[in-house]
């Protein structure tokens, strides 16, 4: 038993614009100005970490472990992205979200994403004595 439990399948939602730099050709990662794959696994991220984080006492986050996204429609720059982000599962520290993206109503993407729960200060002292 986890000493965190989060909600098992409720769902958290945020809206994203589309910028110029989340475009493919901004980053290189295509060469055409629409909305990225490496900014809809973002977009996911971000709203996985959002939900989890309300969830967590003082102290405490997540970091993405694991993103298995498929990139099914394209989006223009300028537009509005829906990400829903659902908690399916959770084993001990691991969390596992089902991730969706929409533009309107079109599902452009989906897919899960993994996020561990962390204590922040330990993370990053481990880290640090790393660099050492």
């Amino acid at each position: 038993m986890s000493e965190f439990n989060l909600p098992i399948g409720e769902t958290f939602e945020k809206i994203f614009e589309v910028k110029p730099e989340h475009s493919a050709a901004f980053l290189d990662s295509g060469r055409v100005s629409v909305f990225s794959t490496p900014s809809m696994i973002l977009f996911m991220e971000n709203t996985s970490r959002i939900f989890a984080d309300k969830y967590l006492p003082n102290g405490y986050t997540t970091v993405g472990i694991k993103v298995c996204v498929e990139h099914l429609a394209a989006a223009p720059i300028g537009v509005k992205i829906r990400v829903t982000s659902k908690l399916v599962k959770q084993e001990n520290k691991k969390l596992i979200f089902e991730v969706k993206a929409y533009w309107n109503e079109k599902l452009i993407g989906k897919g899960t994403h993994e996020r561990f729960i962390i204590n922040h200060e330990r993370f990053i002292k481990k880290l640090e004595e790393e660099l050492q």
